[in-house]
């Protein structure tokens, strides 16, 4: 049967075994000369007895730690028999103690009491010292031994428990850490397809005209190329923003490009109507109260996403964006735009834009729908003023 370890008992080690049979010896060696020369027999059958009795309990106390009461029980009494069962019963008593049961402790204290009355009985010591004393000896020493094996399994225990807790915590922390990975990844993932989705579509509808329009002439070609290598450039420049790489080229030290706010909506919607969407804007606010920022740039990142699914998917349309809101009320914002009539541009969508969208709603406390409106689709979010 394998040992089984508790916070009291730890599993012994080879080494943990040796010692402590190395120290019953001792305690035996030390306590059986005492008794072995006060007695007016040294030889014949007492002398066998003994031996024999406290090999025996040498012998059963690798058993201590499967049945710890009964061993305990044992060996005291074969001390009682025995002053070479000295040692073993002290380990035993000690074993007991760790436990911390009292009800155990108490049967095996008095098991190990009687024993060591029954051999002042049987073998006494020292005539000359009243019987009381040596008895109050005994429960003195008994009483420190399984006071010493209390106090070694409590501290066994708080040392589980402080290792227990270790563990947690670095389990704890490891599951932080991991969450923490998991949420930036997203987040970066968001960021990167917001603001490369946008500047991409614009550099295939115009890499588009090139490859469909034959009647351009090599300037018009110039303007488009040099509008695309732009929109690249300025995709590159966002992407190093977002994954915080930029750096400034004198101190070396990174650069946090400023974050879109509500103020920039303006801007995007220009810069849409410069590369050839039709855009209708306009924005009423009941408030003066600037409009914070993680909500501002929710907003922003709602209208930049809904022109770019235009330009993707209804080239040459109308969108209508409007904003209206108060401080009480929270902020709506409804972009609009056809079905689109003319040829689509050729870029590939991952369908992942409108979900991310959600969730940046979700995260300031919003929300965010998209619905067919009979030839019309229609993007609505509505996000609170302070999130």
């Amino acid at each position: 049967m394998p040992q089984t370890a508790t916070p009291s008992q730890p599993l012994l080690t080879r080494w943990g075994s040796i010692w402590r049979y190395v120290g019953c010896l001792a305690i035996s060696l030390l306590v059986w000369p005492t008794y072995l020369d006060a007695r007016s027999n040294n030889s014949g059958a007492v002398f066998v007895i003994d031996i024999a009795l406290g090999l025996a309990s040498f012998a059963i106390l690798f058993l201590r730690r499967r049945h710890p009461v009964m061993i305990g029980v044992v060996t005291g009494l074969l001390a009682g028999f025995s002053a070479l069962a000295a040692g073993p019963a002290t380990l035993a008593a000690v074993s007991v103690a760790t436990g911390r049961r009292w009800r155990e402790v108490i049967i095996v204290g008095v098991a190990q009491l009687l024993g060591a009355e029954m051999l002042l009985y049987y073998q006494p010591v020292e005539q000359d010292i009243a019987h009381w004393i040596n008895s109050a000896i005994n429960l003195v020493v008994i009483s420190a031994c399984m006071g010493w094996g209390m106090y070694i399994g409590s501290r066994r225990e708080l040392m589980w428990t402080l290792r227990e807790r270790a563990d947690r915590a670095e389990e704890e922390q490891e599951l932080r850490t991991s969450k923490a990975r998991g949420d930036e990844r997203s987040r970066i993932a968001r960021e990167m397809h917001d603001v490369l989705a946008h500047r991409i579509s614009q550099v295939s509808m115009h890499a588009g005209a090139l490859a469909f329009r034959e009647d351009l002439t090599a300037e018009q070609m110039r303007s488009s190329a040099g509008v695309i290598q732009e929109q690249a450039n300025l995709a590159l420049t966002d992407l190093r923003a977002v994954l915080g790489v930029l750096r400034d080229t004198a101190t070396g030290e990174l650069l946090d490009k400023p974050q879109p706010t509500y103020d920039d909506i303006a801007d995007l919607v220009e810069e849409a109507r410069a590369s050839g969407m039709h855009v209708e804007y306009d924005a009423v606010l009941g408030s003066d109260s600037p409009i914070p920022e993680p909500v501002g740039r929710t907003l922003y990142r709602i209208v930049q996403e809904g022109l770019t699914n235009a330009r993707k998917h209804a080239a040459g349309t109308t969108v209508f964006v409007h904003i209206s809101g108060s401080v009480d009320d929270g902020i709506d914002l409804l972009l609009r735009n056809p079905a689109g009539f003319g040829p689509p541009a050729r870029t590939p969508g991952s369908r992942l834009g409108l979900i991310g969208l959600a969730e940046r709603a979700e995260l300031v406390g919003g929300r965010l729908e998209h619905r067919q409106d009979s030839s019309m689709f229609v993007l609505h979010a509505w996000i609170p003023w302070a999130p």
